[in-house]
């Protein structure tokens, strides 16, 4: 078999590998770029623009029927056309995947294969009968749903995060399995859409990575929208029903048994690594597959990469962009960038949605550190009370000796969004105070902030 030389092969286009094949490219290296399936990964295909696009028709649909609330009818009862949703979602995922592969496939310096790439040595990748060689190679390969090996899965059929963006009709009822981030953005959309939903939830409350008040907070906003929550389900199993699925919960109370149209699962995530002959190459991976790797992406084979969610070092796309930056700030620009850098950020795009940033209060406390604490309630944000949004808080954390922002958390409208402004200051290690001194717009939610912070107390 011939083998081409490369000088860097990128597998996977996903948020983290194209912008660095387009950099190297670009730094005069011949690049090899894979892609066994859908440019542009997780996010693209069955992720973030999917599911926030689904997330916008969902509030649209709910603001609709709030009509009665702002002083206006809709000329009858507002019912989503999931045929039109589900065609605006693919036109936009469309969109966005055309053009990461059209951004690959036109840029110089950069050839693309399409099909599975295996590695048969270190630094050697076969693609569909292909051998390709390159000193440098960078895996992107994301990750996946777990399926988990529950009593009665093989007798049903179940959805998983990209199963569910397929269905033709909006289900029946909806049970989720896993009340965390995933589970509980679908949960919310689909009873949106119409669909009796239920979650079905391990633990003893929904979102636990949180803090307490964050859970119920969330969870009091799902069931006033006529989401049923089942939590402290021990013994889950699935059997076939004549309505479809029964999901077995063994609760302390309600039901044992919750009979639904489909079940999606959202119990967690599992990276593409098991079928990419690491082996092979001496790649090594950690005890759930995440390919192990240091503070600059490298794994323990020279002049390999793993960067995205396959290195188990982050879960979001912003994580697997940051990835590139450090790969190629180390690699390209001479400048010494950490994974460590990096500050812990994220959001639920729930509606409202919940916006977090560095520690919970919980880490705060287990710390040792001295911390105050600043809330605010929605109920006493003037612009939330104008929007009829008052549902959340927010609160940040601040080190009482360093004066340093700790953390924080919005949950609430614009959560997501109003965070920034807290991790910005603890990017640049500044003061509380260069935002509790700040002078805000008026009225803006992000403008009660400040005030929060000009009333900092002992973290109990």
């Amino acid at each position: 078999m011939k083998t081409t030389h490369y000088d860097a092969i990128v597998i996977g286009t996903g948020q983290a590998g194209p912008a660095l094949a387009a950099r190297l490219a670009g730094a005069g290296r011949r690049t090899a770029v894979v892609e066994r399936s859908r440019f542009g990964g997780t996010c693209v295909n069955t992720g973030c623009i999917p599911t926030k696009t689904l997330v916008a028709s969902a509030r649209a649909i709910h603001m609709a029927r709030r009509g009665d609330e702002f002083g206006f009818t809709t000329g009858g009862e507002v019912r989503a056309d999931f045929a039109r949703i589900k065609a605006r979602m693919e036109a936009v995922v469309r969109e966005s995947r055309e053009g990461v592969e059209g951004w690959m496939k036109d840029t110089p310096n950069v050839t693309v294969l399409e099909g599975h790439g295996r590695f048969t040595g270190s630094h050697t990748v076969e693609v569909d009968g292909t051998r390709l060689e390159a000193d440098h190679i960078f895996i992107n390969v994301g990750g996946r749903a777990v399926v988990p090996d529950l009593p009665g899965i093989g007798d049903v059929p179940v959805l998983t995060n990209s199963g569910i963006l397929a269905l033709a009709a909006v289900p029946e009822h909806l049970v989720v399995i896993g009340g965390s981030y995933i589970g509980l953005e679908f949960a919310q959309i689909f009873r949106r859409f119409g669909s009796q939903v239920t979650v079905v939830e391990r633990g003893a409350r929904l979102i636990a990575r949180e803090d307490d008040d964050v859970s119920s907070t969330l969870q009091g906003i799902l069931v006033a929208e006529g989401v049923d929550v089942r939590l402290d389900a021990t013994c889950i199993g699935l059997q076939r029903m004549a309505s479809g699925v029964g999901v077995e919960v063994d609760c302390t109370q309600g039901a044992p048994m919750v009979e639904g149209s489909h079940v999606l699962l959202a119990v967690g995530r599992r990276p593409n690594t098991d079928d990419l002959g690491l082996a092979a190459a001496g790649i090594a991976t950690d005890a759930r597959g995440h390919i192990t790797v240091d503070e600059q992406c490298r794994t323990n084979v020279a002049g390999v990469w793993a960067i995205g969610e396959c290195n188990g070092r982050g879960a979001f796309t912003h994580t697997a962009y940051n990835d590139f930056e450090v790969v190629a700030a180390n690699l390209l620009d001479d400048d010494p960038r950490r994974l460590s850098d990096r500050i812990p950020c994220y959001a639920l795009f729930t509606d409202p949605p919940v916006g977090r940033v560095g520690m919970t209060t919980r880490e705060a406390r287990a710390s040792g550190r001295r911390v105050l604490v600043g809330y605010r309630p929605m109920t006493k944000v003037g612009r939330a009370r104008e929007m009829s949004e008052t549902q959340g808080f927010m609160r940040a954390l601040v080190d009482a000796e360093t004066k340093l922002m700790l953390g924080a958390v919005v949950v609430g409208v614009g959560g997501d969004e109003i965070v920034h402004s807290v991790l910005d200051v603890m990017y640049a290690r500044a003061p509380f105070t260069t935002i509790s001194r700040a002078v805000h717009i008026h009225p803006t939610i992000s403008e009660l902030v400040p005030t929060m912070l000009q009333d900092l107390r002992p973290l109990d």
